[in-house]
Parts: C-alpha cells; structure tokens; sequence
C-alpha cells in the first residue's frame, strides 16, 4: 500500500483497525476510506524535537562571515563602542531575526531581539 493523503486537506492518512478491516483515516478532518489491500504501513505518531538541535555554536574568537563592524553599540561588558554585528532567524519565520553582537575590544557576546 502506498503512503496516502486526505483528499480533503492533504494530511497524511493514518492506518486504523475498525471491526477487523483495515481503515485509512485522517486526523485532521475525519475522512476516512477502506484499504484495498493489508501490507505492513507503519506511521510514527509524535515527532519529538529537541530545543537545542538547531543551535549554532560558534568558537569565542568567530563570528560569521556576514559579520560586520558597527559603531555606536555600548558593549555591555567593558564599554566599548564598537561590536560585531550579525542577524540568524532563531524563531518562526512570521517574527524578526535575532541580532547578535560581539564586542572587539573584549570579546563579549550579547542578543537583541527585534
């Protein structure tokens, strides 16, 4: 059996048992169809993520390529008035990017959110 979708609203179908014939329903929206034939179809049903797997990691002495020097920033730290500067999109995509900084006098890294 080949992996089939809601004609509906396009989720997956997911297999089920109903009085010992083999279902194919959606979560969704409850369509539901009967499956031509038993073969094994396995559909894991949570997808577990973790936070951190998506962290970018940068040595104490890096910054990214798109880096740029920005003065007339205050570093937190020491004081000095010129950082590095550089944006990721840490959140969902419908919110602003994370803006990073990390001083050049010190070396201290710090975020804004926009």
């Amino acid at each position: 059996m080949a992996v089939r979708f809601c004609p509906r609203c396009g989720t997956l179908l997911r297999p089920r048992r109903v009085g010992g014939e083999l279902q194919l329903y959606c979560v969704k929206c409850g369509y539901h169809e009967i499956a031509k034939s038993i073969e094994p179809y396995s559909v894991k049903a949570e997808v577990r993520r973790n936070p951190k797997d998506k962290i970018l990691v940068l040595e104490s002495s890096q910054q990214p390529a798109t880096a740029q020097i920005v003065k007339g920033i205050s570093c937190p730290k020491c004081g000095n008035e010129e950082a590095y500067f550089w944006m990721i999109q840490t959140r969902a995509a419908d919110e602003p990017p994370t803006r990073f900084y990390r001083c050049t006098k010190c070396g201290h890294t710090w975020r804004e959110y926009a």
